[in-house]
């Protein structure tokens, strides 16, 4: 059996020395030059390279980009706080990462409050229009559903910026959206990521005039080491700053968006299937970004804070890590076969519907009835849902799925979405994902305005399914993995982690976690290790070192494991003793990532 015996909370846990008083700002500050960390300490932002690894004091950041992290690094460096650092590396992966993010997606942000010590979230989930009904996505197959105007939910990043700064920043969107302007005006570097996203999606991008024109100039990707400008998300973003968010839940940029949607600009001579999308300007009006209550779970001493429904982040790692407390000790196969449980519960019971049974999923009784059902061999498949209704008694045999049922394959999950941890020099946190769904998105790039649409309406259970939380409806938010994570340790906190990956994040930020606290890895560690992920399905997906390392084991437990080359490309930030953060990005997962620290000597 492969297991490791739990690590001791002392010999894992650190603390955090950091200043938890930020003073109060009257009015957003003036971005100039900061005389607080000098250059004899650290670098000058333009000359910091890409680095996973960061240490240091007075601020970190974590994305999958340099220029992000070095837009949030410059907004920290000139006395902004994680709030506005966030924003600004948010809109600037809306440039160099723009087949993951844009200000036509949507995401979910976790905030530590270091003033307060509370822990708030904000949900900028896309939402379906009022048009669409539980049988809209019916009878359609996925890929033509995704290449469509039909897949482009009601986008929330912007109103979530706005609501995001309002209550917890210090910047104007204006002065927020500034680093992103400048990117895109100057361009940035082509690397072979951004590459072989492109020519992976050239095929649909070259069926819409204005993503063609834009991202397959001349009729192919732009090659490696070439420069990539967007002179028009620029004047997006520079309108956007001047007339808010007005400008697109309901204005004249909101009418483009629609417009995009319902007639999609498809190249003359396409035989691509496009269909027209439901979306309304009146859609985009009655939008709204949410702050709702996180998830929290306690595990061995330590509180972890997650993402509410919509998202099925925080309840799923939630729940996975409950079952696991619940284990004489915890391997690798425990992990697989507790997320393997959860996801059943997940399947079962969450989505954006009254009545979630969000307190019993996470109640340490429901844990234990569903750990009580791990053995020494993988469980049948596909596990059936257990019943959170808050009577618990001893274990039982596993029950049986229902006759008929099947768990539905799962494919293999792409880089898709992004994930960024900030922290400021006040002990403020930002954990964030944010995402246009797919890799690339619906694929349709709204014209002269340098921006693709999501696809986040295939997120939901295309159906017939009679009973899922996950169907479409008027207004619904879609059924979200994205699993932004905060970790306190007596109020302060402790870490800070999230990946991209579709519903291979869950698993990823789960793994992680695991790694770190009952594996004694180091953070760094703990996201390079090779990942798995078992989300209820007949085989596990493993990458080729975790199926060389484990994958004999495994077998003769009764596991099948498939390869998944990558799996998530997750970001963190630790809080070490004495007030030195760690910052951590994937070392090789899509192309490395950037980590950086304010003071790197301090």
């Amino acid at each position: 059996m492969i297991s490791r015996r739990i690590t001791p909370l002392a010999g894992i846990l650190v603390g955090s020395s950091l200043l938890l008083v930020q003073p109060a700002l009257a009015s957003p500050p003036t971005l100039s030059p900061s005389v607080l960390f000098p250059s004899a300490v650290s670098p000058p932002v333009s000359q910091v390279e890409k680095k996973p690894v960061a240490e240091g004091s007075g601020g970190a950041v974590s994305t999958v980009d340099l220029d992000a992290s070095k837009a949030a690094l410059g907004v920290l460096r000139e006395g902004g706080n994680a709030m506005d650092a966030a924003v600004a590396a948010a809109a600037t992966l809306g440039v160099t990462e723009p087949y993951s993010a844009g200000l036509a997606g949507g995401g979910f942000i976790v905030y530590y409050d270091a003033r307060r010590k509370k822990v708030h979230t904000i949900d900028g989930r896309e939402a379906a229009p009022k048009a669409m009904g539980p049988a809209s996505l019916e009878g359609i197959p996925f890929d033509d559903a995704v290449t469509s105007g039909l897949s482009a939910g009601v986008p929330g990043s912007v109103a979530q910026w706005e609501l995001a700064l309002r209550r917890f920043g210090t910047l104007s969107l204006r002065q927020a959206l500034k680093p992103a302007i400048d990117v895109a005006t100057r361009g940035f570097k082509v690397d072979q990521t951004f590459y072989d996203q492109t020519a992976a999606n050239a095929a649909r991008f070259k069926d819409f005039t204005s993503t063609a024109k834009l991202y397959l100039p001349g009729g192919a990707p732009p090659p490696v080491g070439s420069t990539f400008r967007n002179p028009e998300l620029a004047d997006t973003y520079r309108r956007l700053g001047r007339l808010g968010g007005e400008w697109l839940y309901g204005g004249a940029l909101g009418a483009e968006v629609v417009a995009t949607v319902k007639k999609p600009p498809v190249t003359p001579g396409s035989t691509r299937n496009v269909r027209p999308g439901l979306m309304e300007l009146s859609d985009l009006k009655a939008y709204r970004a949410l702050e709702r209550p996180p998830t929290k779970v306690t595990y061995k001493g330590m509180d972890v804070y997650g993402m509410a429904p919509p998202s099925s982040g925080g309840s799923t790692v939630g729940e996975a890590l409950n079952i696991l407390e619940a284990l004489p000790e915890v391997g690798e196969h425990e992990y697989l076969e507790a997320s393997r449980l959860a996801f059943a519960d997940r399947g079962k019971y969450v989505g954006d519907i009254p009545g979630v049974p969000l307190k019993e999923l996470l109640s340490d009784g429901f844990a234990k009835e569903r750990a009580c059902l791990i053995g020494e061999r993988a469980m049948p498949h596909p596990a059936a849902p257990g019943d959170p209704d808050g009577m618990y008694g001893p274990c039982q045999a596993a029950p049986s799925a229902e006759a008929g049922e099947t768990a539905p394959e799962v494919a293999k999950e792409g880089p898709e979405t992004t994930h960024l941890v900030v922290v400021d020099r006040w002990g403020n946190v930002v954990a964030y994902n944010i995402t246009i769904e797919s890799t690339g998105g619906n694929g349709i790039v709204v014209p002269g305005r340098g921006f693709l649409l999501n696809n986040e309406l295939t997120d939901f259970t295309f159906g017939p399914a009679p009973g899922d939380p996950n169907l479409p409806a008027p207004g619904k938010r879609p059924r979200s993995s994205m699993a932004p994570t905060i970790v306190l340790n007596d109020d302060r906190p402790l870490l800070a982690l999230g990946s991209p990956g579709g519903s291979t994040i869950i698993t990823t930020v789960l793994q992680i976690l695991v790694n770190r606290w009952d594996f004694g890895m180091s953070l760094p560690e703990a996201l390079a290790a090779p990942r798995a992920t078992q989300r209820n399905t007949a085989q596990t997906q493993a990458e080729q070192a975790f199926i060389d390392r484990y994958g004999a084991e495994l077998t003769r437990q009764g596991h099948s494991l498939v390869l998944n080359p990558e799996i998530g490309a997750a970001t963190a930030v630790e809080f070490l003793r004495h007030g030195r953060l760690q910052a951590v990005a994937e070392p090789t997962r899509r192309g490395g990532g950037s980590a950086l620290v304010v003071n790197e000597r301090g």
